[in-house]
């Protein structure tokens, strides 16, 4: 009887692996492969461009290089020689050239770790506008609460009693 139950892709590659045959086992070098040759590539660019630059492919002796947006692309064309020769004498002699591609949604990647990476828990609250309901938009939601169905009057006559308090300030308790 055939064994159809779900499985672990850990499973999958290591049983791949162990047999050294199969699709998966070549997925999985080319993977290692890349990873190792991208960290080498990180470590010959400079700092500023660890973020906005990775490994994409190398194949027929080209390098595949992807970048966030043409302003990075054209500080990489910067160090476009220096990388070739380095990456010729240390890992792939049979280098010939390095293409240089964008992709944008490397820019969003690197754009959302930036932020996340800059975000203090206690400047969070101070930095965006505390929002506050006036008085007479109270009296104008009690109003409204007063012709309105039992849950709806609860909700707004429980929005009507923040006014002058902060919008970060509420809880959902009450």
């Amino acid at each position: 009887m055939r064994d159809s139950r779900p499985q672990l892709l850990d499973v999958l590659f290591d049983e791949a692996s162990a047999a050294d045959k199969g699709p998966l086992h070549n997925v999985q070098q080319r993977a290692v492969a890349l990873l190792k040759l991208n960290r080498a590539v990180k470590g010959l660019l400079p700092a500023p461009l660890h973020p906005w630059c990775r490994v994409a492919n190398f194949r027929q002796g080209i390098l595949v290089l992807e970048t966030a947006n043409a302003s990075w692309m054209m500080r990489l064309r910067y160090e476009q020689p220096n990388l070739l020769s380095a990456l010729r004498a240390q890992i792939l002699p049979s280098l010939s050239s390095i293409d240089i591609r964008i992709n944008p949604a490397l820019m969003a990647k690197s754009s959302n770790l930036q932020q996340q990476a800059d975000k203090k828990p206690a400047n969070s609250q101070t930095d965006t506008p505390m929002r506050t309901l006036s008085v007479e938009s109270a009296e104008q939601l009690r109003g409204l609460a007063s012709r309105s169905p039992e849950k709806l009057r609860k909700t707004l006559e429980r929005l009507a009693s923040m006014a002058g308090e902060g919008a970060n300030a509420t809880s959902r308790d009450k």
